[in-house]
């Protein structure tokens, strides 16, 4: 496999990843993880992997756009025969189809997030091209491989529709007392999210929402746990929507399950996305999330019955399904349950046994 990092800062397509060689490892296959930038740092997945058997080997390559540092990896490939040569994201797609067809690898498959396909006509030939010249572009949800044919051109019989497994993240023994962290007495609402703070996830909209919502719930506390670019701007407008005092930044969090355990609603509101790890997460833990109808959110929720779903950019629907949730306790719990019936679906061994008979069928393909 080829990927960008499996460093701290994972996103949710790392983690995919990294869940996917891990579980292929422990049903028997062989697989070598290369990492074409940062890995050395504190928190990186090494140790994860190698328990499972995973080979890693780390490029270090000094930027994003030379060929200097593949060396070892196209070394690895004329010394070893590779039957499958699989990459996640862009850098590592292009890299991986280019050194693919070089190396002569049988299969090769790139696996695509999701991304905005605004305003970059080069992206969208060289996703074309990416296309072209895999043996399968995987998308992550239905609407991703209805632009990868319409808008990318890529063959249709080159796509595969695989959505995101749920990979567990290392969670501490007991879950912590988020109230009590927070000095928030017992019982206190709180509508919560976990994102790397970027323009993607929109939250400026989620706040926008929480100050609607204060009308009615005005006890009520959001939660914002990750970091990013973003941080201060949104601060900045938490402080002009009046809301700054009931809104906690919580940065970085891995313990996953403190969060999911105290949120009594979760929130989404993205512009964009592919099959997030956090809606997995809530429908695993059985916390109610309210969510855009953007990406790979539909192919996991269906509004009304496993969470709802609400149009991107409308702070007042959102605030009114946050509304809907925080004051039926009732309706809260069945959507929880549905949602974790839907999520058993998705675990990472499940998923992995369906990408393994993706890689026999396409060698049996090429005989």
């Amino acid at each position: 496999m080829l990927v960008d990092g499996i460093g701290p800062d994972a996103g949710g397509g790392e983690r995919m990843a990294i869940g996917l060689a891990g579980a292929l490892a422990r049903q028997g296959h062989r697989v070598t993880i290369v990492v074409t930038r940062g890995e050395d740092e504190p928190g990186s997945s090494r140790p994860e992997l190698e328990a499972d058997g995973v080979r890693v080997i780390a490029l270090h390559r000094p930027g994003r756009l030379g060929l200097r540092g593949f060396g070892p990896l196209r070394k690895l490939m004329r010394s070893e025969d590779f039957d499958v040569l699989h990459s996640h994201k862009f850098g590592s797609n292009v890299w991986g189809v280019l050194f693919g067809r070089l190396h002569r690898v049988p299969v090769i498959v790139a696996h695509e997030q999701t991304w905005s396909y605004q305003g970059n006509p080069a992206r969208l030939l060289i996703d074309g091209v990416i296309g072209r010249l895999a043996s399968v572009f995987v998308a992550v949800s239905s609407a991703d491989r209805e632009r990868m044919t319409s808008r990318e051109r890529v063959p249709a019989r080159k796509t595969r529709l695989m959505l995101n497994a749920y990979v567990p993240r290392p969670q501490p023994p007991e879950p912590g007392d988020l109230r009590a962290e927070l000095g928030l007495p017992a019982g206190t609402p709180i509508v919560g999210t976990a994102a790397v703070l970027r323009p993607q996830k929109a939250l400026g909209v989620l706040i926008d929402a929480f100050a609607e919502l204060s009308r009615s719930h005005p006890d009520a506390h959001l939660v914002i746990a990750g970091k990013g670019e973003r941080r201060e701007k949104l601060g900045r407008v938490a402080a002009d929507r009046g809301v700054a005092e009931r809104t906690h930044f919580l940065g970085r969090r891995e313990d996953i399950e403190t969060l999911l355990e105290a949120f009594d609603v979760a929130a989404m509101s993205s512009d964009f996305e592919g099959t997030p790890l956090f809606a997995v997460e809530c429908m695993v833990h059985g916390t109610p999330l309210v969510a855009t109808r953007v990406g790979g959110l539909p192919d996991l929720i269906t509004d009304g019955v496993t969470g709802r779903l609400v149009p991107p950019r409308d702070p007042s629907a959102l605030a009114a399904a946050l509304d809907e949730l925080l004051s039926d306790p009732d309706r809260r719990l069945q959507l929880a349950e549905a949602a974790r019936a839907r999520a058993a679906e998705l675990e990472i061994d499940r998923v992995a046994e369906r990408f393994a008979g993706l890689y026999s069928e396409l060698l049996g393909d090429r005989g």
